[in-house]
């Protein structure tokens, strides 16, 4: 079947599809907005014949799970998991200055790239097996996270048990611009660094230990660590109560971002040797939260392997690089399950006003993800 010329005669319908997904804009934080574009994609989802099982979340979208075929395969356990999020860093209303439109070969919008064109993906590829009467040699299963952008321990927690049973993952992040693949992530580690002074008037300031004159000294030595490719990055700082007061308490947040699991190892041993500077000062760390780093694993070289095989049968070819930033697909690899990352399409201007896919891209990776989830 030559699915490049499929999806290329169904272009106007996965735009149509892709339109109405935008137009539902679904920011992290906002349930209601996350949950009706879910909805909308759950019910084409399961006009493609997909099975859904929905995980009721409080104070996020809910999270879903398509299974794909919906029954006969109850004695296999083999399956393919593909990773999706529906939610986006634009907010309610973003649309009206940043509409969706088509210019020649590129798509724009809020949420195109990131990820909303991946969800058209892979609606279609299961449309497409359902519509051709195609069997998968396993069965596949597409996990919609409602909250990637912000993180979630819960959907984490999902992902991982996911992973756990699954044979290969694939991650629909969108490419690098190029097209590449992404085979190694960084991980990441937000750090909370808290110290404690003595309060005493402004005027006196020897009767006092001043926190955030502590915190600045640590902040200092913190950025000095020299640990290979890490970088450091204070996004938030607060301490003191007033100008005259010596500040008893202060306290920062730091991002810091690295490719292996080693250099995080090393940098919490740092942390943990940090002895205060000044005199009567304490100081204190504690983790908000980690994102594992996707390693390249022997695991997923060989998976690379079999999908640049399967792409060259539909004469593409394969590039692979790496992305600072983190996704889900970090989860699944940690576990040692091979897993690939970028298989969206190709655009730019991710988290940005100029927010785009390339099109052609578009109808190309879904007919090699089809591909995949037939052959392997």
């Amino acid at each position: 079947m030559d699915f490049l010329h499929y999806f290329k005669s169904r272009q106007g319908e996965m735009i149509r599809l892709l339109k109405e997904i935008v137009g539902l804009e679904s920011p992290s934080g906002e349930k209601k907005a996350v949950d009706a574009c879910s909805s909308y994609v759950i019910d084409e989802l399961k006009k493609a014949g997909a099975k859904i099982t929905r995980f009721p979340q409080k104070e996020l979208g809910a999270f879903y799970l398509a299974e794909y075929p919906s029954s006969g395969l109850k004695e296999k356990k083999e399956q393919i998991l593909i990773l999706t999020h529906i939610d986006t860093v634009w907010p309610v209303g973003k649309i009206s200055k940043m509409p969706f439109y088509v210019s020649e070969n590129k798509v724009f919008g809020p949420g195109v790239l990131d990820m909303k064109a991946s969800l058209v993906m892979a609606i279609y590829s299961l449309r497409a097996l359902k519509e051709l009467n195609i069997q998968p040699k396993k069965k596949i299963t597409v996990f919609i996270n409602s909250a990637e952008e912000i993180g979630s321990d819960i959907s984490y927690d999902a992902i991982r048990n996911l992973s756990k049973k699954s044979d290969y993952v694939f991650c629909l992040e969108p490419s690098l611009p190029g097209g590449a693949l992404k085979i190694q992530r960084k991980g990441r580690l937000v750090i909370c660094l808290e110290a404690k002074g003595k309060a005493a008037h402004a005027g006196t300031p020897e009767k006092g230990t001043n926190a955030i004159d502590e915190l600045m000294l640590q902040l200092a030595r913190i950025q000095k660590l020299k640990i290979k490719e890490m970088t450091i990055n204070t996004g938030l700082i607060g301490g003191g109560e007033k100008p005259n007061i010596v500040a008893e308490k202060a306290w920062a947040i730091l991002d810091i971002r690295f490719w292996e699991r080693a250099q995080k190892e090393k940098l919490i041993t740092s942390l943990k040797q940090l002895k205060p500077i000044l005199k009567s000062a304490k100081i204190k760390f504690s983790i908000e939260s980690f994102t594992p780093p996707m390693e390249k694993t022997e695991a997923s070289t060989d998976l690379l392997s079999e999908v640049k095989n399967i792409a060259s049968s539909l004469d593409m070819k394969l590039e692979t690089g790496k992305a600072g930033g983190g996704s889900d697909a970090s989860i699944a690899s940690s576990l040692g399950i091979p897993t690939l990352d970028g298989l969206g399409p190709d655009g730019d201007g991710i988290h940005a006003e100029n927010e785009h896919l390339i099109l052609s891209s578009l109808i190309e990776r879904t007919a090699l993800l089809t591909e995949i989830l037939i052959q392997l």
